[in-house]
């Protein structure tokens, strides 16, 4: 069994990725650069935090701490792996990574996926398709940017994630009203990191939205599936659901698509989220993380393949072959889809419909009584959400569907 070394977990909360490597025998430790925003979770936080060999606080965190502390405990217990699925630490990992030989995107391109711009000047200079872009240094910038790519068009921080602070304009007078309102501070991305204030202005192109996550191991690469994915209204920019596998698009074209981009980026190792729209002439980047798909989509892949995802990842860092993974044949279409406040209020209770349909595997609220809640503006407006798996596409989405229809949202 194998030491693996676990830099942070998304949401503060999530930790199916340890709880999971821990079930197949291996040891964790678990870095981060603030215990305490775990600790403030609850009490299944904290017994998540309890079935880490060692729990190591780098703080301040930078990476010559980081390096030092990890240094000291491979010496005692060499470390076998690194995992992290958090954006605003995957350079850090990467570096740590090549500092002890162990299997992980190449720091280079890891640097490059944290750069909106950077990735877009990349398949630029291959060939790839994509929108019309331009980088703004400075929120100065964005006019002539945004004059640059014309209407309409997206402003994203260049080392955004999430969909934070993404904006669409479709006016000048749109621009006007975002210049305007966007806080001249850096924006705050938890654990001490802050947005460089950078941006990406890209032409906005409309079309089906799918996400694919890829895994690569140096020369062979396999595509887990499309994940079909449906917005909320503008101008919000959160999911409302996504159904996983998708039998709706060119899986084909999407699995080429996908491989030219990471590709031109130079990504040779680990897991891939890539969000992508499918327009009337095909597939266009919208963006590629450098990092598996977090929040709830891995618990949907996996009600869909009947197996762990994460337990995939932990194998891939460990040295296992793709092998296994290219005979993939989904059990299930699964599909999610999330709860939210029709108007601003404060959450009184939610009330999901009972006796649960057989077909539904996953019911989660984020929100609790005493929350402010809202109608969805990004994905951290969303309360909670069900997964159910169906026989087709479209029989898997009519069941969560009815899910969220009977679900009823109080407010006081």
């Amino acid at each position: 069994m194998g030491h693996i070394l676990l830099l942070e977990v998304p949401g503060g909360n999530d930790f199916t990725v340890l709880e999971d490597a821990v079930a197949m025998g291996h040891q964790v430790t678990f870095f981060t650069g603030d215990t305490s925003q775990y600790e403030a979770q609850g009490e299944r936080t904290r017994l998540c935090l309890g079935m880490a060999r060692e729990v190591v606080e780098v703080r301040p965190f930078n990476y010559p701490a980081l390096e030092r502390a990890a240094l000291e405990i491979h010496a005692r217990l060499p470390f076998d792996a690194i995992l992290c699925i958090l954006d605003i630490r995957m350079i850090e990992a990467s570096d740590l990574a090549a500092k002890l030989g162990l299997r992980f995107l190449n720091p280079a391109t890891t640097r490059m996926a944290r750069d909106k711009v950077a990735v877009r000047e990349a398949l630029a200079r291959a060939g790839v398709r994509q929108p019309r872009f331009a980088r703004a240094d400075t929120m100065e910038d964005l006019r002539s940017a945004v004059a640059e790519v014309g209407y309409p068009a997206l402003v994203k921080p260049s080392d955004g994630y999430g969909s934070q602070n993404v904006c669409l304009l479709r006016t000048e007078s749109d621009l006007t009203a975002a210049l305007a309102n966007m806080p001249r501070a850096p924006a705050d991305y938890g654990l001490g990191v802050h947005a460089s204030n950078r941006f990406s202005v890209e032409q906005y192109v409309q079309g089906a939205m799918i996400g694919c996550d890829v895994f690569s191991n140096i020369d062979d690469r396999v595509l887990l599936g499309i994940n079909d994915k449906l917005m909320f209204p503008p101008p919000s920019f959160a999911m409302r659901g996504s159904c996983f596998p998708s039998d709706r698009h060119d899986t084909a074209a999407i699995r080429d698509y996908a491989f030219r981009v990471l590709d031109a980026i130079g990504f040779d190792f680990g897991a891939s989220h890539i969000e992508m729209i499918v327009a009337a002439d095909g597939p266009c980047l919208v963006e590629v993380n450098p990092r598996l798909v977090s929040a709830q989509i891995p618990f949907q892949m996996g009600y869909a393949l009947e197996r762990s995802i994460y337990a995939d990842l932990i194998n891939l860092h460990l040295g296992l072959p793709l092998t296994e993974l290219h005979a993939l044949q989904p059990s299930w279409f699964s599909a999610i889809r999330w709860i939210v406040a029709d108007r601003p209020g404060v959450l009184h209770s939610v009330e999901i419909p009972e006796p649960l349909d057989p077909a539904v595997r996953r019911v989660v609220l984020f929100k609790e009584p005493g929350d402010a809640v809202h109608p969805p503006v990004n994905n951290g407006d969303r309360i909670g959400y069900v997964i159910a798996v169906g026989n087709s596409e479209a029989g898997a989405e009519e069941i969560a569907n009815r899910f969220v229809r009977t679900s009823c949202v109080y407010l006081r």
